[in-house]
């Protein structure tokens, strides 16, 4: 998802990334046409994962944490619909990243 038109980008080795402009709804509609029965992936930040989870629409998420600090950016669960439980599955440290798995309990 994005908010400026691109053209498709080709990855070598087969992949294509496509970029979304109209809505998450969209974009999730486009990936299960493509996808079938098969899993589907959303890549994005705090806000792609504020919005998904708030129109709940993901069962899970991964977060991938670096020990950096840039001073700014968008704390993940801030805006995020109190009534939503999501619980941590796995966590997965190294020196490099840690990475989150995250349940979201479904009511």
């Amino acid at each position: 998802m994005t908010n400026q038109m691109h053209a498709p980008w080709e990855r070598p080795g087969g992949t294509t990334f496509y970029f979304v402009t109209d809505g998450i709804e969209s974009a999730l509609r486009q990936a299960r046409a493509v996808a079938g029965n098969g899993d589907i992936r959303i890549a994005g930040g705090a806000n792609t994962i504020q919005q998904y989870l708030n129109a709940g629409l993901i069962d899970e998420f991964t977060i991938h944490y670096a020990p950096v600090v840039f001073g700014h950016g968008t704390p993940p669960f801030a805006n995020m619909n109190p009534d939503i439980k999501i619980k941590m599955r796995e966590a997965v440290p190294s020196q490099e990243v840690a990475h989150i798995i995250y349940d979201v309990e479904k009511r």
